[in-house]
């Protein structure tokens, strides 16, 4: 019975092609954001780039970004019921490499082949910043959250029509909590989408200036469609970038933070916070309780103090590990612009033991923007990473490796490089949620120092690379070697 009340709830609050305003970078209004569910006759990844550096790596970071950012959670999820993984990213226009489409798909398992993606919205931006992420509910319909970079453009939420089903699409008329009101949803950065079969959503996200300049955030719905009222989770000084991930008996996120003064380019420390209730109360890893939001530079959420050693820190990936408990995968680096001035860049796991934080460097690479993810299969623990160089020498990405520990982070040791020879650099390495051997990580190439086209990889669990085709004549294709 509550599911079915559930249900035409949801079912009375979706909006098709329900239009909402957009801003460019003066600040005039664009032509509305509407729900298209088209098909695209193949797959074209965004290119994008951040603040021109005036210097031989021309950006701070750019390429094919279709799968940016880290903060930007999860890009695919595995249903074990259709045997699919089903994933989303910021795709491009036919006819330009820069304007996002958001695109929905999924990979078949059993036909190893995919569908033409459907094209959900025309983002009416270039920002990778706006990719979506996915989430799929406990009875199969999927999730697709838009996200924006800040305030100046609409976020939205959107639910398929049918379960496992990627065809139509429908705008959510979401609300949220506010004081003893419900006041609609309109607005999220950086979105961290998570689904727990007896619980709901959970949401990790950022709001801008509310009131630091970013303020991380979580919130909770047991249908998607009625939400908790924002709980903010640290606010010092100009604010923050966080991941976050969901284990067997709760949820946690980790952070770092901008000093004041400073510039939003700097960020630095490492924090952690967790909640075993779905967002009622928080903690530290050790259990102790954490008033939110936390507010000050030297707090009990504190992992590891890298501002005394004038160190960035760019978060990469969070998980629980097999005793329910976070490993967090980060990089350091001397300072925010490319080039070997700020090497090393160390790719470092920080563990909880049950008693402290195990922190441990990895390998290095050659760009703080380099993205990969942690998977933990038991006792072995895997990177899948851009770290090796590629054609474009400290920008973003490069070839992709393979890297294993079987000692907790202790030692790594590269099993497998699954690139070489490439023309443009690959980078943001997404885990599928619930990950399928078939289907183990889902990334993109572009070049770094100038506008290109980008394709879309997947990897098995072996290695093997396979690319998304960028034209397609039937409505079903299968993913093909690049030498094919």
């Amino acid at each position: 019975m509550m599911d079915r009340i559930v249900n035409r709830r949801v079912a009375a609050l979706l909006v098709v092609s329900m239009p909402l305003p957009c801003l460019d970078a003066r600040g005039d209004e664009l032509p509305p954001v509407k729900t298209l569910n088209l098909k695209a006759d193949g797959y074209r990844g965004i290119w994008y780039m951040n603040q021109p550096s005036g210097d031989e790596y021309v950006y701070k970071y750019s390429g094919g970004l279709g799968t940016y950012c880290a903060k930007h959670k999860p890009f695919a999820v595995y249903c074990e019921r259709v045997n699919k993984t089903f994933f989303c990213y910021g795709g491009a226009a036919q006819d330009n490499d820069r304007r996002l489409l958001h695109m929905v798909s999924y990979f078949d398992h059993a036909s190893k082949t995919v569908p033409r993606p459907t094209i959900l919205l025309d983002k009416k931006t270039s920002d990778a910043h706006d990719n979506p992420v996915i989430s799929v509910d406990g009875k199969g319909y999927i999730w697709i959250f838009s996200t924006s970079h800040g305030a100046s453009r609409p976020s939205f939420i959107h639910r398929s029509k049918r379960p496992y089903d990627i065809d139509q699409f429908e705008r959510v008329e979401a609300t949220r909590r506010d004081g003893d009101r419900r006041v609609p949803i309109t607005n999220f950065s950086y979105m961290q989408a998570w689904h727990a079969p007896d619980s709901g959503f959970i949401c990790f996200f950022t709001r801008y200036g509310d009131p630091a300049a970013r303020t991380i955030c979580c919130m909770t719905s047991r249908d998607g469609v009625q939400w908790s009222a924002y709980r903010r989770l640290a606010t010092i000084d100009q604010g923050h970038y966080q991941i976050s991930a969901v284990g067997r008996e709760r949820a946690g996120a980790a952070f770092n933070y901008h000093p004041k003064g400073k510039g939003l380019n700097w960020r630095t420390n490492l924090y952690f916070v967790e909640t075993p209730d779905f967002g009622k109360t928080w903690r530290t890893a050790s259990g102790a309780p954490l008033k939110t939001p936390v507010t000050r530079v030297n707090n009990s959420a504190l992992v590891h103090d890298y501002e005394s050693s004038g160190l960035n820190v760019y978060l990469k990936d969070i998980r629980y590990d097999n005793h329910d408990r976070p490993v967090i995968l980060y990089l350091t680096s001397k300072g925010y612009r490319s080039g070997p001035a700020n090497d090393p860049r160390t790719w470092t796991t920080a563990r909880w033991t049950g008693n402290a934080w195990e922190i441990r460097p990895a390998f290095v690479s050659d760009n703080n923007y380099d993205m990969g993810s942690l998977w933990i299969d038991d006792d072995v623990w895997h990177i899948v990473a851009p770290t090796e160089t590629g054609p474009q020498p400290y920008n973003p990405g490069g070839e992709i490796a393979h890297w294993t520990s079987s000692d907790r982070g202790a030692t790594w040791r590269k099993t497998k490089q699954l690139t070489s020879g490439s023309e443009r650099n690959h980078t943001y390495v997404r885990r599928p949620l619930r990950a399928h051997p078939d289907f183990f990580a889902l990334w993109a190439d572009g070049h770094g120092r100038q506008p290109s086209l980008s394709k879309l990889y997947f990897s098995n669990k072996q290695g093997d690379v396979r690319c998304l085709p960028r034209q397609m004549d039937g409505n079903f294709a299968a993913p093909t070697r690049e030498d094919e």
